[in-house]
């Protein structure tokens, strides 16, 4: 028999406080090259929902997963994240405008850009205070794009890989973010699409989660074994083979009213 832990039911990672929600996300000042090797990109019906938005700001861009799309897209980018790796990987693969900076303080102009764009980025937010930032600086008529990629926890092998792996940032079927005034959701797209990665790289993907990040040696130690036994082990795959990861991707474009 199986023994898998159920689904979440969460919209969004919670956080006991203020001081832990920094602390999760500063996580990610190192790792950066292996965060843009085998993190995913997004599905192209993401980029239509920005149509129509010439100037475009990525906020917590990352390594520029999202940015470059945009960018081969045809928008103008600028893109900051607060992480001095991120930003320097950023800025080398991407070539557009970077710097470091949080959505809460962008260091935009008033009213510099049509749209923002936040992919991976809104649980690591103070909400309220991200949201009078984007209303400072999107243009009246303009637009926030929220998305996420989600590995698929509908199949039973995903599920139990996402607990091994310790990946908290999966969020239950149909969820919605929370927003703060002025901003509602208008649109919202929500899609699968598949990755291709092999066992050695889903080792890598477990070390870009804020978990491992995070984590004391014996702790990473004990993930490895965990995911050693699992994928060789117990479901058999061998070295280099090629395996479907399945995605879900949630999007929500933000209006004002």
């Amino acid at each position: 028999m199986n023994s898998y832990s159920p689904r979440s039911r969460r919209d969004l990672p919670r956080f006991p406080a203020e001081a832990e929600r920094i602390r999760a996300g500063r996580a990610f000042d190192t790792g950066a090259r292996r965060y843009d090797a085998v993190r995913p990109g997004y599905p192209p019906e993401v980029l239509t929902l920005l149509a129509g938005h010439r100037q475009i700001a990525d906020v917590g861009a990352g390594t520029g997963k999202l940015t470059a799309q945009l960018r081969d897209a045809g928008h103008e980018l600028v893109a900051l994240d607060p992480s001095p790796d991120m930003a320097r990987v950023l800025r080398e693969r991407v070539g557009v405008p970077v710097w470091r900076a949080t959505a809460e303080a962008t260091a935009l102009a008033d009213a510099a850009v049509d749209a923002l764009a936040c992919a991976q980025t809104w649980h690591w937010v103070d909400v309220d205070r991200a949201s009078t930032e984007f209303d400072r600086v999107v243009r009246p008529g303009g637009a926030v794009l929220l998305v996420w990629n989600n590995l698929d926890v509908s199949q039973p092998w995903i599920l139990r890989l996402s607990r091994i792996m310790h990946a908290g940032d999966i969020h239950k079927e149909g969820f919605l973010p929370w927003v703060s005034a002025p901003w509602r959701i208008d649109e919202v797209l929500r899609t699968t699409w598949t990755q291709y990665l092999t066992p050695e790289q889903l080792y890598l993907l477990t070390q870009t989660r804020s978990y491992w990040l995070k984590s004391s040696a014996a702790v990473r130690e004990k993930v490895t074994a965990n995911l050693r036994w699992y994928l060789y082990d117990r479901l058999g795959f061998q070295p280099g083979q090629l395996l479907a990861v399945p995605y879900r991707c949630d999007a929500f474009v933000l209006r004002r009213p």
